[in-house]
């Protein structure tokens, strides 16, 4: 009996989709559950499960189609035998070649065999399980593009003493460019960087941004964690890092000013009673916002725990729409990249966001003397047509305060 693979539920509001990756052939048997399509929403990577067990019999779609929910991905005989390896393998390369073929623009010059394609959810995934640099290993899929195999065999012949050119058929091998030319690529925005551009320029279009900036004596903080760091890892088995005391700390400061915990929609005000912290990780195809909740009331472990858990999952490509849904304000750490200073953009439809930078040795006054402490600048970028000057450097206050003196998050101070 043949079934049908269709587009799932990809969350709320989100109503389409980009073929990322086609992650089976036709003729392919498949197990229930198992991943054979990619997809790329706005905000996440997905993959379509088959519902039955057999074979695969026919793609409804190519690479880069867009997709809405409920729509046929390809079709599954049940129990079915493996096709013909020749006919079918010929008939899922003329399925991708079709639809290659309608997207492609009239004046558009064939593509080369070295041609570079954005990774897809599953390449991406096998890049950083194994430890390659894509741009070391030439692909041999279509029109250039590197596959999830391409990766795994060149990680074994890195890990056998060979190099990874080593991996590659001779077949897929390119001549280099001559000494000298000048060359330029365009590569297709995915539908996430497509999303972020918008929704960025967005930000700057329709809110009044305004940047205020303090900077922490970060002394306090790096001697608890250096005295309690092994008895946490020991007894909650997550590292005490930084990210949990500012947290925290944020709490404490959009309690107080609770303007900074809203937003604007329509000509109303919306307040929280809650703190749902959006923290910006880096994914490899872009940056997410996943989301700890209650964030108020929860301890240390927890949100540290909550933060590991987010990193790891951004990197394999495994985070829901569920866990970036909502959010009333961000955390953005520049400074895991060694960013000095900057002014972070906040993440719509909230109204403020703290960006953290680097700890570095710095000369500060201190009872009337020069000192040298652990100094970090924090900035909060908001939304002046809500949130008041008065009431920003007052939350970025309270902040400073609470990492100086980490007794206060203690004590509700």
């Amino acid at each position: 009996m043949a079934t049908e693979v269709k587009v799932p539920t990809l969350g709320e509001s989100v109503t389409e989709a980009s073929i990322g990756e086609l992650l089976k052939n036709v003729g392919d048997a498949v197990a229930v559950d198992e991943p054979i399509v990619s997809l790329e929403t706005d905000k996440v990577a997905v993959e379509a499960p088959s519902p039955v067990a057999g074979v695969i019999t026919e793609f409804k779609v190519a690479v880069g189609d867009t997709v809405e929910v409920g729509a046929v991905l390809a079709v599954i005989e049940e129990g079915g035998a493996p096709a013909a390896k020749g006919e079918e393998a010929g008939r899922a390369a003329e399925q991708r070649e079709e639809g290659k073929e309608e997207r492609a623009e009239a004046s558009a010059p064939a593509a080369s065999s070295d041609a570079s394609q954005t990774l897809s959810p599953a390449v991406r995934r096998a890049v950083l399980e194994h430890g390659v640099d894509p741009s070391t290993i030439k692909g041999t899929g279509k029109d250039g593009r590197l596959t999830k195999e391409d990766v795994i065999a060149a990680a074994k012949a890195k890990k056998d003493g060979g190099t990874i050119a080593d991996a590659v058929p001779a077949q897929a091998a390119t001549p280099s460019a001559p000494a000298g030319e000048r060359r330029e690529e365009r590569v297709k925005m995915t539908r996430m960087r497509q999303t972020i551009a918008k929704r960025l320029k967005g930000a700057q279009d329709n809110a009044a941004l305004l940047t205020t900036f303090n900077d922490v004596d970060m002394s306090a903080v790096i001697e608890a964690r250096t005295k309690y760091k092994d008895l946490f890892a020991k007894k909650h088995d997550i590292r005490l890092g930084f990210m949990g005391f500012f947290a925290k700390a944020a709490c404490l400061a959009l309690k107080d000013v609770p303007a900074v915990n809203a937003y604007i929609e329509g000509d109303e005000i919306v307040y929280h009673d809650y703190v749902d912290i959006s923290v910006a990780v880096s994914a490899p195809n872009g940056l997410v916002v996943p989301v700890i909740r209650d964030a108020q009331d929860k301890g240390f472990a927890r949100i540290e725990k909550d933060i590991a858990d987010f990193g790891k999952r951004a990197k394999e490509g495994t985070l829901t729409m569920e866990d970036m849904k909502g959010g009333t304000f961000t955390i953005s750490n520049g400074g895991v990249f060694g960013s000095l200073m900057s002014t972070p953009i906040i993440n719509p439809p909230q109204s403020a966001v703290l960006g953290l930078h680097r700890i570095e040795d710095r000369p500060v006054v201190v009872d009337g003397e020069i000192v040298i402490r652990p100094m970090m600048y924090i900035a909060l970028s908001y939304d002046h047509r809500l949130i008041d000057g008065r009431e920003a450097v007052t939350a970025l206050k309270i902040i400073k305060e609470a990492i100086e003196d980490p007794t206060r998050m203690l004590i509700d101070l």
